[in-house]
């Protein structure tokens, strides 16, 4: 594998032409062994990297860098991109993002689930910033979210990643109606198609929603359309966290149904979010499927993620009824603190079969650490009182900043089966990985930091039913070819430079469920921009990442 040379540049005639160019390059990585993205075999040889580009790939003697890095014949890969995050918040506290970064990620997706700051006026993101913290934290109260543009400059050589945004369904409701269950039409809805349209000249990368959260939930399939048209015109992505609530206003009630439909009628390309197999459907693939297959050939523009861990991660103020939310964030805690309503709200979320809390492990209770690693069975056990009043009272008390992951399924083998199903998933050309990372908290979900090396690593050598270039091609030119990431994702010359290097041999994540915070091992480089982002599996402090496309 290593002695390819198919895709090595013919470099030799040029050498002294090359030298003249580059007298000294500022990254020269040595002796690698190249996945260029593009799915190809990979190639033995050395990256040269000038300012923020990949300068040339090939062999190389006689040329120096201000800094080289002897590979030692370990992968050099474009960096990966991270397709669905939700780190729009946490970025703008801790710039370094170690979490990801120390995976190889370069390039994070924010605006996930609608669930985020722009476009919001000041009193919108206030009310948003809370009703959210207990996903995305709380950002200072001070930042400009009023446009797409004021909202990517926050990050743009502000943090150690690159960002792209989809535009917040959220947001985009909350400015146009408030937070209301209010239908959007009329003026409404010309409002919120104009805020679209400037974010899209804004640089979004398209439009997401997430229709088991408020306010998006309150939309019906008809608006969605009409919103989509507007993000088609500029060849943007629908990005889709499938609808569990309010399923009566909704094309086929909901689902894949009415994500597919959107597709049809608004010409827009649809992105669907977390799709994946899970304790319920493990091994299922083929009718998970089934109606994306036909949609596809019928001639629906489809792409689809996945994270490779067999349970989520949310918000818990989120599992609240649809009435409960409107108002917002102050309204929300209202009912809460009368009595009357709590034990509505109690007995609602004790019969809500659709979304169990029995298995809910408390990740993020700033106000209450404590509490962070306990599960909601074993509180609600020490204060004698049903689940959903033990949720409601822990909501109350920390004012809704709380966060929550579902336990792993106790079987080995169906967690073995779901493990299989991500990878029978990823192999398809329409795939890529999404992290869906929350990372707050002492006790997160592990994939907050261990996603990618658990495919590229645990998952690409335990299972080993797709080829190393070709679960890297899903990880990098897949989601820079869909989401319209210009010269990322590919180690070609003129690129921007986020490479990453990993030991294929060695790379693993170490984080679990009971151990969540740890990095993984076997990513010793990660270079964001033509700037060395993590040296010899130490983060360097340095904030080159960039507000793309």
């Amino acid at each position: 594998m290593g002695n390819k040379t198919s895709c090595i540049m013919p470099l030799d005639k040029h050498l002294n032409k090359l030298q003249r160019s580059i007298q000294i390059s500022n990254i020269l990585i040595r002796n690698c062994t190249i996945y260029d993205g593009t799915g190809s075999p990979p190639s033995s040889g050395d990256i040269l990297i000038k300012g923020d580009r990949i300068e040339a790939v090939g062999r190389f003697e006689g040329i120096e860098g201000s800094r080289i890095i002897e590979a030692g014949g370990i992968a050099a890969s474009p960096g990966f991109i991270d397709t669905h995050t939700h780190s729009d918040g946490k970025l703008l506290e801790n710039p370094q993002h170690a979490n990801s970064l120390r995976q190889g990620v370069t390039t994070e997706i924010l605006g996930q689930d609608g669930l985020s700051y722009a476009p919001l006026s000041k009193e919108n993101y206030l009310a948003n910033r809370r009703y959210l913290s207990g996903i995305l934290g709380l950002p200072s109260a001070e930042l400009d979210m009023s446009s797409v543009a004021s909202f990517k400059s926050h990050y743009h050589n502000k943090v150690s990643i690159n960002t792209a945004y989809c535009i917040a369904h959220g947001a985009i409701r909350l400015e146009a109606v408030g937070f209301e269950d209010a239908p959007l039409t009329g003026t409404h809805l010309e409002k919120a198609k104009a805020l679209i349209r400037q974010g899209m000249e804004d640089g979004a990368v398209g439009l997401a929603t997430g229709m088991s959260y408020f306010p998006n939930a309150w939309s019906d399939t008809q608006e969605l359309i009409e919103l989509c048209k507007v993000v088609a015109e500029y060849q943007g992505v629908y990005v889709t966290h499938l609808r569990d609530k309010n399923t009566d206003r909704a094309f086929g009630g909901g689902g894949v149904p009415e994500a597919l439909e959107i597709g049809r009628r608004s010409g827009v390309k649809v992105h669907f979010s977390h799709f994946r197999t899970n304790e319920g459907n493990a091994g299922q693939v083929q009718a998970q499927t089934e109606l994306i297959d036909k949609a596809i050939r019928d001639g629906v523009d489809v792409s689809l993620e996945l994270y490779p861990y067999p349970t989520g991660s949310t918000f818990p103020l989120s599992f609240l009824p649809s009435y409960a939310h409107e108002g917002g964030p102050d309204a929300v805690m209202d009912r809460l603190a009368d009595s009357a309503e709590r034990k509505r709200l109690s007995d609602y979320l004790d019969n809500d079969y659709s979304r169990p809390i029995d298995d809910a492990v408390f990740s993020y209770v700033p106000l209450h650490p404590e509490l962070e690693g306990m599960s909601l069975p074993q509180i609600a056990a020490s204060r004698g009182k049903s689940l959903g009043e033990t949720l409601c009272e822990i909501l109350l008390e920390n004012e809704g900043q709380v966060g929550y992951w579902a336990s792993p399924p106790v079987s080995v083998s169906i967690w073995d089966q779901i493990n299989r199903d991500a990878i029978e998933l990823l192999s398809r050309p329409d795939y890529m990985v999404g992290s869906d990372s929350i990372p707050l908290g002492s006790n997160p979900h592990p994939r907050a930091y261990g996603t990618f090396p658990r495919i590229i690593g645990r998952f690409q050598r335990k299972y080993n039913m797709m080829k190393l270039e070709e679960t890297i091609q899903r990880l990098t030119d897949n989601p820079a070819r869909r989401f319209g990431l210009e010269s990322r994702g590919r180690i070609k010359p003129g690129y921007f430079a986020d490479v990453v290097l990993f030991d294929p041999n060695s790379v693993i994540d170490n984080s679990t469920y009971d151990d969540p915070t740890q990095y993984p091992t076997g990513i010793p480089f990660v270079i964001v921009n033509g700037t060395l982002a993590v040296d010899n599996e130490v983060c360097t402090g340095k904030f080159t990442g960039r507000a793309i496309p």
